[in-house]
Parts: structure tokens; C-alpha cells; sequence
């Protein structure tokens, strides 16, 4: 099938792939009087004398928009915001179909950072939590830590964090698989955007301890002129051993690869170059960092990509339902590094000993279980490290 000449026929049958649907009955006078004046009047006043009844009164508690500007969506770049909103309505039935989220998409005219913090914050209480999707580095950074540090209800850039929580989950059943241990292991990203560097940080959490990063330039190495603001903090805590040099030069010897760049850019050699029972992760869309076929005809052990053409699909869709879920059930103020691995434990734990295997580490995205895996994981994390207002 041609997806993408499918799709478009089927975007204009559709006309939106989501709708409002009323929970109550509008029916009669009395309904009319209950769902609307005069007696909504009375949930009315009872919030504005305690703002934290808009989420037992309203349907605030399950409600998340998926903000974005329109400037990094997919693997098409600054497209704009309208052009964005297919790829928001498709993450707002994703959080409905696997997390029951009801999610709507807000795409914004604007690329000024302090404009969208502004807006997000104008907006935040209508909301249960944020989702920030597809909105370009290094801008990212920090439109994502000031609302963190300025709401109190979760804010989630799944294109850093989700991105991460998935790719760790496939690395820890990949190393199992594998017999390495994630303290041990060599491991290179290509990509120092907001996903790579997400996952370096990620990992180095994990207990990951020798990471490479690059980027188009090569090595980024601690005082690399070149560098922006994101990539120098990120060169403070990785490379460690101060390599330069090109993407060949870091992959040669290395157990693990991942990439979250462009196309084309591994070849055959690099992959022999690596160590036994190598582990590529190339999630580069829609065209990978190698072929799948190409990778293994040069031994690597286990691949996975972005695509869900091949085996290994690493997804963000296994993550951002099922957190938000968790989140929102348990009402946390916050996403915290706590509940990010337990959202990654939960996904690598779904997976079973007596199922894992090379074509099959991570959990089909449309297995609802193991949202609900993820979801109940993730609201554990939350109480026990305190963030939950209920228990």
C-alpha cells in the first residue's frame, strides 16, 4: 500500500479525526437547567472558592491539549502550524484510543518562546496537563523547563522525554538479550536535537556511563567552538574521554547505536565496525540511518527503527497515553525523572522473558494492556515520590 496517497484520500474522508461528544443529557428542561443556568451557577462559586474543585466539577482532570508551533513535526520541519494540525489530531486520538485522555490539538501562530509560554500558561487552567509536541531546538529547552518550573500540573515534551522513555525501554530488552549490562556498554547517539540529547541524559540516569554524541559537525566534544547552548551542557557529562572526530570514528567499537537524525548517513562498514552483538536503534522517518536489511547483512544483532514496516517499532505512542493516564489519575503536579523510568521499566516489563526476542522487544503500540501497564506504573512512581495530590 501506498500510506501516504491512502492517507491523504483518507484525511479528506474523515474531515478531522476527532469530535466533542456531550456526557450529559440536553434533552429536556430539566436537563437544560442542570448541565446549564440555572444551576450550574452552584459549581460555578463552589471553584471559585477552591480552584482545585475545577477538577472534580469539570472535566479539567482528563483534559490535555498538544501545543505546538508548527516548527519540527515529523521528519518535515518548520511546515507551520496549520500544516501540523493532522499530525496534533492524530496524537489526540492516540491519547483517546490507548489512555482515554480526551486531548485536543492547539497549534500556535507564533515562534516566540516567551509568546507560548505566555499562551500556555494563560490556558493551563482549562487543563489537567500539557503536552508539547513538535516545536524546534534549541527553543524547546526552554519553553519546556519554565513551564515546568511555572505550572503545577504535569508539562511533557514527548519529542524529548517520550522519545527517551521509549528508546531506553527497547535498550534494556535489547541488552538483555544481548548479555551486556547498560554500566558497560559503549553507546553512540547521532542527532543532538532535542530527542538525542533527551535520551543521552536519559540513559546517563539509567546508569549509562560512556556516551558519544554528533551531530552533522562530527565528535561533539567538550569545547567544540561550534556547539549551541543545549550541546555544550550535554558535552559536560558525555564523552568523557574527549573523542573527535566523525560519525565512523565514534561508532568503531561501540555495543549501541542510536540514531535520531537523517537518512542514509550509517553505512555497512560503520556497523562491522562496531563490537559483538551489536544493537542499532535507527529511528530517522520516515528513511532510517541504515536499512534494516543492510544493518543485519553486516551483523548487527538486534535493530530497531521508527517505522512500523519493520520489527522493533520504537514508538513514542507506547508512552505518552499511558503516562498521562498515570499522571492525570493520580493528579501529580509534575512529570519527574521517577515516574519517566517507571514508565520505562513498565513498557520493557510488559515485554516477558519467555517473549523477548531479537525481532520483539518492545510491545506492539496497539496492545491496550500495556498502556494500562505504563499508566499504573507511572501513578505508583508518583505517589511514592510525592508529587501526587491523591493516592
Amino acid at each position: 500500500m501506498n500510506y501516504r496517497e491512502a492517507s491523504l484520500k483518507k484525511h479528506a474522508d474523515w474531515k478531522g479525526k476527532i469530535e466533542t461528544v456531550c456526557r450529559v443529557p440536553v434533552d429536556s428542561r430539566e436537563a437544560l437547567s442542570l448541565a446549564y443556568t440555572p444551576g450550574v451557577a452552584e459549581p460555578c462559586m463552589a471553584i471559585h472558592g477552591d480552584v482545585e474543585k475545577s477538577f472534580e466539577l469539570t472535566r479539567r482532570w482528563n483534559t490535555v491539549p498538544v501545543i505546538t508551533d508548527g516548527t519540527a513535526v515529523l521528519g518535515l520541519g518548520d511546515i507551520g502550524p496549520e500544516a501540523g494540525m493532522p499530525v496534533m489530531e492524530g496524537k489526540c486520538a492516540l491519547f483517546k484510543a490507548y489512555g482515554n485522555v480526551d486531548a485536543y490539538p492547539i497549534c500556535l501562530g507564533t515562534k516566540d518562546t516567551e509568546e507560548i509560554i505566555k499562551t500556555v500558561k494563560i490556558m493551563a487552567g482549562s487543563f489537567g496537563g500539557i503536552n508539547l509536541e513538535d516545536i524546534s531546538a534549541p527553543r524547546c529547552f526552554e519553553i519546556e523547563t519554565r513551564l515546568k518550573e511555572e505550572l503545577n500540573i504535569p508539562v511533557f515534551h514527548d519529542d524529548q522525554h517520550g522519545t527517551a522513555i521509549v528508546s531506553a525501554a527497547a535498550l534494556l530488552n535489547a541488552l538483555k538479550l544481548a548479555g551486556k549490562k547498560i554500566e558497560q556498554i559503549k553507546l553512540v547517539i547521532n542527532g543532538a536535537g532535542a530527542a538525542g540529547i533527551a535520551i543521552a541524559k536519559f540513559l546517563l540516569k539509567l546508569g549509562a556511563k560512556d556516551i558519544v554524541m554528533c551531530d552533522r559537525k562530527g565528535i561533539i566534544c567538550k569545547g567544540s567552538e561550534w556547539l549551541n547552548p543545549a550541546q555544550k551542557e550535554i558535552a559536560e557529562i558525555t564523552n568523557l574521554q574527549h573523542k573527535n572526530g566523525a560519525l565512523a570514528d565514534a561508532m568503531n567499537g561501540a555495543d549501541v547505536f542510536i540514531g535520531v537524525s537523517g537518512p542514509h548517513c550509517v553505512t555497512k562498514e560503520m556497523v562491522k565496525s562496531m563490537a559483538d552483538k551489536s544493537i542499532l536503534f535507527t529511528c530517522a522517518n520516515p528513511v532510517p540511518e541504515i536499512e534494516p536489511a543492510d544493518a543485519k547483512e553486516a551483523g548487527a544483532f538486534i535493530v530497531g527503527t521508527g517505522s512500523s514496516e519493520y520489527p522493533n517499532q520504537i514508538n513514542n505512542v507506547l508512552v505518552f497515553p499511558g503516562l498521562f493516564r498515570g499522571a492525570l489519575d493520580v493528579r501529580a503536579t509534575t512529570v519527574n525523572t521517577e515516574m519517566m523510568i517507571a514508565a520505562a521499566k513498565g513498557i520493557a516489563g510488559y515485554v516477558s522473558e519467555n517473549e523477548l526476542t531479537t525481532e520483539y522487544i518492545l510491545p506492539y503500540a496497539y496492545d491496550k494492556n500495556a498502556h494500562k501497564a505504563v499508566a499504573k506504573a507511572v501513578a505508583q512512581a508518583a505517589v511514592k515520590s510525592g508529587v501526587a495530590k491523591l493516592k
